[in-house]
């Protein structure tokens, strides 16, 4: 609502009576909290991939003290992955009113004139441009990839962790300078005298309007409008990371969730083995050999020279970047220690391991897996999921299958396996 008579910079030309330092400050106190948890998130996120297994599982080349590497990911619990980041994109996703509802709310400072007044100010000015553009970038990108639309340049990877720290740092910059205002004006709103501005007016540009429109819905209302976009976000999007009956009201989900079919192989997947270039040939028992390789050698196996070998089982579920999980699935393989063993390591003292894919193309066509988890007996070069054969789209003839691993390190369509220090 404006008055088209009044420059953009006049105060009069914003004329909602929504506008005020108590709606802006509720909303960016649920923005502190919510988007401190997602940089949390998505820095656990970023350890879960082993980055410092470079140069094969890092995708954010040249990152400096930027990506720095505090602890190996652990194998337990095995939900762990699927718990941060069901959280990072659920979250992600339902606060995505609140941020509008904050973009909306202090709009017309973007045209304040003089546009610096002092140093404080100027240094705010830049951060909220970093913080207005970066969040966009973020919000946008994550929620492209959470719906597999690639349509941004360059890869994901690089583009959202260099993004989260432009914007994380742009953030932290607006807390401090905006965080003792918003704190008196909630303090204020709680004793019942009003948020500042309410009577007086601001300093340096009102958001309450001189000139306010007659309201159709309060400001109270509109909190609970902004917090009912919220929660129908969070219900069409969290059941991606639930079993049961929950999981079909995940109507947010990447195309294909819902329904991924029945039967043993009735699970989600990301990608198939067409989208992958790979041929029925090449993974066929005549054709497809295991290359495991350490100390002691090269040894080949087919499919049934591994079936041969002594064989295991854990239930374990898939979960990936893009914050879907499905349920726990029953895989039974070789363990990846016992692998190990066979080319020249004790399985206690397994190494790091190198794997590789038969797929042509993709980010992940490699990727290394740590000790810790090479040791666990509950990681596997799976055979068969849910008591029969894998299928050609969970990754047959074999894949990689770890306990609280992101899905794209649980590599499908395994060609070779080495073992030693990367």
């Amino acid at each position: 609502m404006r008055d088209q008579r009044l420059p953009p910079s006049s105060p009069g030309f914003w004329r909602s009576p929504v506008r005020g330092p108590w709606f802006t400050s509720v909303l960016g106190v649920v923005l502190l909290v919510g988007i401190t948890v997602l940089f949390v998130t998505g820095l656990l996120s970023y350890a879960a991939y082993n980055p410092d297994l470079s140069p094969v599982n890092d995708k954010t080349p040249d990152k400096g003290i930027l990506g720095f590497y505090l602890f190996a990911w652990p194998t337990g619990p095995y939900w762990l992955y699927r718990l941060t980041q069901g959280v990072h994109v659920t979250l992600g996703i339902t606060i995505v009113p609140v941020l509008l509802a904050k973009l909306w709310s202090v709009v017309p400072k973007l045209f304040a004139l003089p546009p610096v007044r002092s140093l404080a100010h100027g240094l705010e000015r830049i951060s909220l441009l970093l913080l207005v553009g970066g969040a966009l970038f973020e919000f946008v990108t994550g929620v492209l990839n959470v719906q597999l639309d690639y349509v941004f340049p360059g890869s994901f990877y690089p583009l959202h962790f260099y993004g989260a720290w432009v914007f994380f740092a742009a953030f932290v910059v607006h807390v401090l300078l905006r965080a003792p205002a918003a704190v008196r004006n909630l303090r204020r709103m709680r004793s019942g005298k009003g948020p500042e501005g309410e009577a007086g007016g601001e300093p340096d540009f009102p958001l309450v309007s001189p000139r306010p429109a007659a309201p159709t819905v309060s400001r109270r209302g509109s909190l609970w409008l902004v917090g009912g976009g919220s929660l129908a976000l969070f219900v069409t999007t969290v059941g991606q990371s639930f079993d049961g009956p929950l999981r079909r009201t995940a109507l947010l989900a990447p195309h294909g969730f819902a329904d991924p079919g029945s039967g043993p192989g009735g699970f989600q997947i990301n990608k198939t083995a067409a989208y992958r270039g790979i041929s029925a040939r090449e993974r066929s028992d005549e054709v497809w050999r295991l290359a495991v390789t350490g100390p002691s050698g090269t040894v080949r196996l087919s499919r049934a020279e591994l079936l041969d070998l002594p064989l295991h089982s854990s239930a374990l579920p898939i979960a990936c970047v893009e914050g879907w999980s499905t349920s726990d699935q029953w895989w039974r393989g070789v363990r990846l220690r016992d692998l190990a063993a066979l080319v020249g390591y004790e399985a206690d003292a397994a190494p790091d391991v190198l794997v590789e894919s038969l797929q042509r193309h993709g980010a992940f066509r490699s990727a290394a897996l740590r000790a810790n988890q090479v040791r666990d007996e509950r990681s596997l070069l799976a055979l068969d999921v849910n008591g029969e054969p894998l299928t050609p789209d969970h990754g047959h003839p074999a894949r990689i299958i770890v306990p609280a691993a992101p899905g794209v390190l649980n590599t499908k369509w395994v060609a070779r396996m080495t073992f030693g220090d990367l």
